[in-house]
């Protein structure tokens, strides 16, 4: 396969595509925007489409048990190390309809071209849909990837309890069809040692291709996050006008003052050199205790910590228990920060990434390089050993909102991309 062959007949798949996109949005308009929660309805009806589509194009169709689904191309050697494409299936609450599934949607549309040109790899080729990427919903990253490479935190089947109906991950797995038990007990269904690569395109969850009229990016590295689900600070409860500013344990304040130390070592890390962000993406008082007039006695917080920087991870890590100890001193308060969930940067195969720039440069493409801030399975490959590549797609507007804009021509020009990357390793 060459690159004009292929750019030819992925161009030949787009009804394809739109047709995927259109039943997804379909199977999981909630009257406002998108909702695929992970383990839930809306993604399961994701993947019984990828499943369909896949079946109707002959492909090999598989499911792990965790419930991912696979969908692959065999090669003339089933014994190679396979290239893998893919991305996840769920969504946000009221979310859009791009963010995750248009990696589904690019590999399947890929294994349609690689098809229709009748040429066979020397290698399987597989499209992996992926379940539950998205944190929101259980508090863990990368459910679905990890559960497939046999890294899934300890604990996290019971521990792990949807957002918003409290049932836990591994019953919510098992209502579907899935496995729990076996899935602690079996092999890993995927070896990241013994997988070719990972390429995953993805939409764009910021606007810098926006800002710089740029349909493509070829992803440089992806954030590593810690992350604190269930923080709390305790105070005492008291009368605002009674109580006196010196004897306050005033909870609020006290968080705040944490975040604030939070931003002022954001602006420390970045002077040095360095790469974070943070965000307390939760922020609440007892609902049942609160008033207008009451210094408040508990707040509880989530914090969100990311860097493209393994020490920086490290050195958050160490200095965030060390400013909660010193404000909590100050402000005569208690903060238990809770248990820590940890994923590790995202390195991209340099490989991967020279074979991306000389694919932009023979397809005429126009594209810029970019680290992902934002968390992908990519990351959970990545950090496991498996040479990883990542591709964004312009979109406007952001993510993880109804308004995502992703063109079908950005699209498929980010498919016909991967495509060229795809065959050309699967050609090996």
């Amino acid at each position: 396969m060459n690159t004009t062959d292929i750019a030819q007949t992925v161009a030949k798949q787009r009804p394809l595509a739109e047709t995927f996109f259109d039943r997804l949005h379909r199977a999981s308009f909630d009257g406002v925007g998108i909702t695929r929660a992970s383990y839930g309805p809306g993604e399961q009806a994701a993947h019984e489409i990828f499943a369909e589509l896949a079946q109707g194009l002959d492909l090999e169709v598989t499911r792990d048990a965790a419930l991912n689904t696979y969908a692959t191309l065999p090669g003339r050697d089933r014994g190679a190390a396979p290239v893998m494409i893919g991305s996840h299936l769920d969504s946000v609450a009221q979310g859009g309809n791009f963010d995750g599934a248009a990696g589904v949607v690019s590999g399947l549309t890929m294994l349609a071209g690689f098809k229709d040109l009748g040429a066979g790899l020397a290698r399987d080729v597989t499209v992996m849909g992926v379940r539950a990427e998205e944190s929101a919903w259980f508090g863990v990253s990368y459910i679905g990837s990890r559960a497939a490479l046999g890294l899934l935190p300890e604990g996290a089947l019971e521990t792990a309890r949807r957002s918003d109906d409290g049932i836990s991950l591994g019953d919510h797995m098992a209502r579907l069809g899935g496995d729990p038990e076996r899935l602690l007990r079996d092999p890993p269904r995927l070896d990241p040692a013994a997988l070719r690569c990972w390429i995953e395109p993805h939409i764009e969850q910021g606007p810098v291709l926006v800002k710089a009229g740029k349909p493509l990016g070829i992803v440089t590295g992806i954030r590593g996050n810690r992350r604190l689900p269930d923080a709390r600070c305790f105070g005492a409860y008291a009368h605002c006008g009674g109580e006196p500013r010196w004897n306050r344990s005033d909870a609020v304040l006290a968080v705040s003052e944490l975040m604030l130390a939070l931003d002022a070592l954001w602006d420390e890390i970045e002077a040095a050199g360095g790469d974070f962000a943070f965000t307390p993406g939760k922020m609440f008082t007892d609902a049942d205790r609160h008033a207008m007039t009451i210094v408040a006695g508990e707040v509880g917080f989530t914090l969100d910590l990311r860097s493209l920087q393994s020490e920086t991870l490290s050195l958050i890590e160490q200095r965030l228990p060390e400013l909660a100890a010193a404000i909590g001193a100050r402000r005569r308060v208690r903060f238990e920060l809770g248990a820590m969930t940890r994923a590790a940067p995202g390195e991209m195969s340099e490989d991967l990434l020279a074979r991306l720039y000389d694919g932009v440069a023979a397809l005429g493409l126009d594209a810029m390089a970019l680290p992902s801030g934002a968390a992908h399975d990519a990351a959970a490959f990545a950090a496991a050993g498996t040479p990883t590549a990542m591709v964004f797609i312009r979109n406007e507007h952001g993510s993880h909102n109804p308004d995502e804009a992703m063109t079908i021509d950005d699209f498929m020009a980010a498919t016909t991309l991967t495509g060229c990357l795809a065959a050309g390793v699967a050609a090996q």
